[in-house]
């Protein structure tokens, strides 16, 4: 298994990405996000999708020169245009908006139409909790889920985020998680590395259970996480995401877009917000306190595991599947990207 310097694996990325169309300071924003998936484990949302991207740009799907924009505001709502172009910097544009109007009026809310993939979900929450601000993320993508008690896709794995600063020095508790018991592209690690996948993952095509990946991409499906809780949610998160952001439904491949949504709450309007951060803290360290069952080392908050990953990432490189690295090298020769 190749491992690769995170600088070296960044640099090539923001060329790939250049040399695909993207003007430098998008590149750059794309680039980062997929690499900083990888640091914190992540690798279904890194640079495993660049062949996956490089696709949707021959076919006309991603227009990679094309800018996000601010399409309209009302209040403390705003809708932002991503004009079929990276979704990365358009998730950054509706983040960042979200924040400015939650400065004014308390909350922010945006949502994105016209938008492609946008990676990781907790990177954009993660962007408002730095603001000092609680942040909430909804996505949809398009079909690939059974419904609870179903056979055949219908819904995405329509993940779901929430982010909550801490104290000064701590990293934001980051909650990132599909509404699929795992994310379509840890399919694509699981057949990268040639893995076989756990039970209870996926259904063939005839509504089977399966756990060869393959059989997914084949017209098979996701299961959704929680049976009829996680099948529920990701219904409550298609009616706000898909259909808000006029993302059509009906797609039985997956296309990229994503249908998107995101909050942004000011505590400072509802509560003290030194006050907050303290509750917060003492909260926390009563998670992290409690005593662990048997043969688990410690009690953990969300987001620890990935900082923990990225900290060893960030020294020792970063893993990636020999077919991946196989692929990523064949789309470098392909751009005339040299230096792999």
């Amino acid at each position: 298994m190749p491992v690769i310097h995170y600088q070296h694996l960044l640099r090539l990325t923001h060329a790939m990405i250049a040399a695909l169309g993207t003007p430098d300071d998008l590149a750059h924003m794309v680039a980062g996000s997929l690499v900083e998936a990888n640091l914190r484990g992540h690798d279904s949302h890194g640079v495993l999708r660049l062949p996956w991207y490089a696709r949707f740009v021959d076919d006309g799907r991603l227009l990679p020169a094309a800018r996000p924009s601010l399409a309209e505001q009302r209040g403390a709502t705003a809708r932002i245009d991503g004009a079929f172009g990276w979704g990365q910097p358009a998730a950054r544009l509706a983040a960042g908006t979200a924040v400015d109007l939650a400065a004014e009026y308390g909350i922010g809310l945006t949502i994105i139409e016209r938008g492609n993939h946008i990676g990781r979900v907790g990177e954009y929450v993660g962007l408002i909790a730095e603001a000092g601000m609680v942040g909430m993320a909804w996505c949809n993508a398009s079909p690939s889920v059974a419904p609870f008690g179903g056979r055949h896709r219908l819904m995405g794995t329509n993940p779901f985020a929430w982010a909550a600063p801490r104290g000064p020095g701590r990293a934001p508790l980051i909650l990132d998680f599909a509404t699929s018991i795992v994310a379509e592209g840890k399919l694509r690690v699981a057949r990268a590395a040639g893995q076989s996948l756990d039970p209870g993952l996926i259904l063939d095509a005839a509504g089977h259970p399966s756990q060869n990946a393959d059989d997914f991409y084949a017209g098979g499906a996701l299961v959704p996480f929680g049976l009829h809780k996680g099948s529920g949610l990701s219904v409550m998160i298609e009616l706000l995401a898909r259909a808000v952001a006029g993302v059509e439904h009906g797609a039985t491949e997956y296309r990229g877009y994503n249908g998107t949504m995101l909050l942004a709450i000011a505590m400072s309007g509802v509560v003290d917000t030194d006050r907050y951060l303290e509750a917060a803290e003492r909260f926390c360290a009563a998670v992290e306190s409690s005593e662990p069952a048997d043969g688990v080392p410690r009690v953990l908050l969300p987001g620890q595991p990935e900082e923990a990953i990225r900290a060893q990432r960030l020294v020792d490189g970063i893993p990636l599947a020999a077919r991946t690295w196989d692929d990523i090298r064949a789309l470098a020769a392909d751009l005339r990207v040299h230096g792999v």
